[in-house]
This record gives C-alpha cells, structure tokens and sequence, in this order.
C-alpha cells in the first residue's frame, strides 16, 4: 500500500479511538484545488464539489468486481457498486489513495491500475438526502490476488460479466453514481479486458 504524507497524517478510521474530521478536497468546475471540506459537510445538500476516485478491477476473464457497501455505512449502505471508491485525502494525488483505499477496503493490491478519465456529476441520495457533487478520477485494473474485505466497509463481493451485470443491476439496487461513473470509465475498461469481454 503507498504511504504518502497524506496518508500518514489520516490513517484508517479503524478501532476505538476518537477519530479527527476527514477532509476532502473542493474544486472547481475545472477540477483545481479551492479548498477543503469535513467529508459530511461537503456531502449535505445541495453539496459541495470535491475531488472522488472511483476503481473499476477485472479479473483474468474480463469480469468486473463489484462490492457491496456495508450495511453500517451513514451513506449509501448495503448497495451495490463499483470494485472501489472514495475520496482523497487533501494533498494526496487521486492515484495514490485509489491503491490506498482499495487495500483498505478490500485487503487488495491492484495490478496494472491506469487512470481512466474524469467525470463530473450531481447525484442526489434520496434515502439519506446526501448529494454526491463530484469531479471524479475513474481507475481500472486487474485484481490477480484474493480479497480480504474489511466487514467494516464491505458486505459482499462479486465478479461479474457485463451481461451479469445488466440482469443484477435491474434486480439489486446499485449506488446512484454507478452507471456515471462505469459509462464513464468504458473506453479505458473496454482497452483493458478486449472486445470479447462485452464492456
């Protein structure tokens, strides 16, 4: 797992000792730095801009991993989403906290990760009224090692197909920023995994 001095200085909140605030990022419309945020303020309608990262991991067949979010989370908890996602600490390069996080959450270092794009958006919660305004950094690569989900971040893992994924994604509920971000990150995936693969 990198460790930067972003990293350093906001460990994992993990255990039982009181946590400081996490910051995020502000940005403008262009994606440069204005700023910071605690995470939930920034999160309170109608939101504030902030930089994201989302992780797209395939396995040696092409399939997607997606995870569940775990049930205890204040956001989005208990639907389904991409392999990874989350926010930079500020001063941390979006790179850097895609392979942090993904480690974090997942016990997983990923293989070949290569940037994917930018996608901004406006995705309002309407179950937790939290709005997701985010300029996102969109990431793919391969996951060639066994998980180690942390229960605390993850309900359930799966791979799938991308006709899998058009029957569970009718049938389950998915976060509301998934089909942005995975429309987004196609041309770089469809790079990745081939034709044949269907993304």
């Amino acid at each position: 797992m990198p460790i930067t001095p972003a990293t350093a200085a906001n460990p994992a909140s993990h255990g039982t000792a009181p946590q400081e605030p996490i910051m995020l990022e502000l940005v403008d419309e262009a994606g440069n730095t204005i700023g910071t945020a605690e995470k939930l303020s920034a999160h309170e309608a109608p939101g504030q801009l902030h930089r994201a990262f989302s992780v797209f991991l395939f396995d040696e067949q092409g399939r997607l991993l997606l995870q569940q979010r775990a049930l205890g989370k204040y956001h989005s908890p208990g639907v389904w989403s991409n392999t990874c996602c989350g926010h930079p600490y500020p001063g941390e390069s979006p790179f850097a906290a895609a392979a942090r996080r993904t480690h974090e959450e997942l016990g997983l270092s990923p293989s070949l990760l290569a940037e994917a794009g930018t996608v901004r958006y406006n995705h309002p919660d309407p179950a937790s009224g939290l709005v997701e305004q985010e300029y996102n950094h969109l990431f793919v690569g391969l996951a060639q090692a066994p998980l180690r989900p942390d229960p605390e971040e993850v309900e359930d893992t799966v791979f799938v197909t991308a006709e899998e994924l058009v029957k569970r994604h009718a049938e389950a509920p998915f976060s509301a920023w998934f089909m942005t971000v995975l429309d987004a990150a196609r041309p770089a995936i469809r790079e990745l995994t081939g034709e044949a693969a269907g993304w």
